[in-house]
């Protein structure tokens, strides 16, 4: 089986260009010539395909997934199904707790949105970070890749970068779970990461299956004082060193970066820079322009996410309320995803101009049509939970200012 970015160099549409090209107004020659370079990636699961890059509109992924010590893969499904229901494009299962595997396959049996893992998680979890080796590493990603799961984030930060880490000390330090566990192990096996050591290898497996890879944030800040270090320059320039040997091989990929925490003033900066050195999609959690929005985070998040997407990000993690508190409940992760859902959206009206919903929103509300605004809205159910049957809101009640012009105008 040939993967998209062979496909698209060997001239060839398949269905899921189609399905792109339509459903995002491109042209299918533009559409096949960015995958074919790594610009656009498809990821694909059954009838589903979702087109993530250059000159399409931005993707919300949702995180989900049990930890060691909150499981309840009830609760876990549950979430995948409500983030299916209200726009997601795509989940990351990032269970670290209880039956992995089982939890994973629920979600499959219960969504048919394309689903993202780290692998090294259920490493970590099940057999051990002290215990484990490259080889479970590797069996974990075969059986995964198995199972269908679409796109394998991997932390390739190397002997180099951690030392850039050390020689600049932060207030938070590393706070990528996948990037800390993956540190760890080089540091207790004194080794180079065994992703890097083993890429080749790896490469091969998800080539076989067209799986995305995603090459993860290790570096992020996570606080708005750690500014950008030479750790972090560091990672990007490496993670798109293997993201241009990946897509050599035929591989797509996505990066990730601009995560975490970052001034306002720097999101757009880092993005470009991003940009600058690469055009493969990028993906980024957050970022948070602020460290106060405890309970927040997701409003804080969204206007992080905004500027980011605004400024050329292609990819969004959204962020929950309980972002650095705790697991999040099925509310939360509602929240969270109509928060960057939005932020998506003022995103694309930064990079391809005003959308024609807002338009057409703004008409229904100017003839008071409630039922019409719905229609457009991005969270229907909660928009029609808060408005009235009929007539004015009871905001202005009877001085409504667009009911006062139309009997007065």
């Amino acid at each position: 089986m040939k993967t998209q970015v062979e496909e698209a160099r060997y001239g060839n549409v398949t269905p899921e260009m189609e399905y792109i090209a339509c459903s995002e107004n491109i042209d299918i020659s533009v559409l096949s010539g960015s995958i074919a370079n790594g610009s656009i990636v498809i990821m694909k699961r059954g009838e589903k395909s979702v087109g993530i890059g250059k000159g399409l509109k931005t993707k919300v992924n949702v995180n989900l997934g049990t930890s060691s010590t909150k499981i309840d893969p009830d609760e876990e499904i549950k979430k995948a199904c409500i983030s299916q229901k209200h726009g997601a494009d795509t989940i990351s299962d990032l269970s670290m707790g209880g039956d992995i595997s089982r939890i994973r396959r629920k979600i499959l049996e219960n969504t048919t949105l394309p689903v993202t893992t780290v692998p090294i998680y259920q490493t970590a979890a099940e057999i051990g970070l002290q215990n484990m080796d490259s080889d479970d590493i590797i069996k974990n990603i075969k059986a995964q890749a198995d199972e269908g799961i679409r796109s394998f984030v991997f932390h390739c930060t190397d002997k180099k970068t951690l030392s850039a880490l050390r020689k600049n000390p932060r207030i938070m330090g590393v706070v990528s779970k996948g990037g800390s566990i993956t540190s760890a192990y080089m540091m207790i096996n004194q080794c180079e990461n065994p992703f890097i050591e083993n890429f080749d290898e790896i490469l091969k497996i998800i080539k076989r299956y067209d799986i995305v890879l995603s090459l993860g944030n290790t570096m992020r800040s996570g606080c708005i004082h750690d500014m950008r270090d030479v750790a972090q320059v560091e990672e990007i320039r490496k993670n798109v060193d293997l993201a241009k040997k990946a897509n050599e091989e035929g591989v797509q990929v996505i990066i990730e970066g601009v995560g975490g925490h970052v001034r306002a003033d720097r999101i757009a900066e880092y993005v470009t820079f991003h940009k600058s050195l690469s055009d493969f999609p990028l993906f980024v959690a957050g970022p948070l322009p602020t460290d106060v929005a405890a309970g927040h985070d997701h409003i804080a998040g969204c206007v992080g996410a905004s500027i980011a997407a605004g400024a050329g990000a292609d990819y969004l993690c959204y962020i929950t309320p309980s972002e650095h508190l705790g697991l999040p409940g099925p509310e939360q992760v509602r929240e969270g995803l109509i928060a960057f859902k939005i932020a998506a959206h003022i995103g694309d009206s930064m990079k391809f101009g005003l959308d024609e919903r807002d338009r057409l929103l703004a008409k229904e509300r100017a003839q008071l049509d409630w039922e019409g605004q719905m229609k457009y809205a991005i969270d229907s159910e909660r928009a029609r939970e808060l408005a009235p049957c009929e007539g004015p809101c009871t905001m202005c009640g009877d001085f409504c200012a667009i009911k006062i012009m139309k009997e007065y105008k």
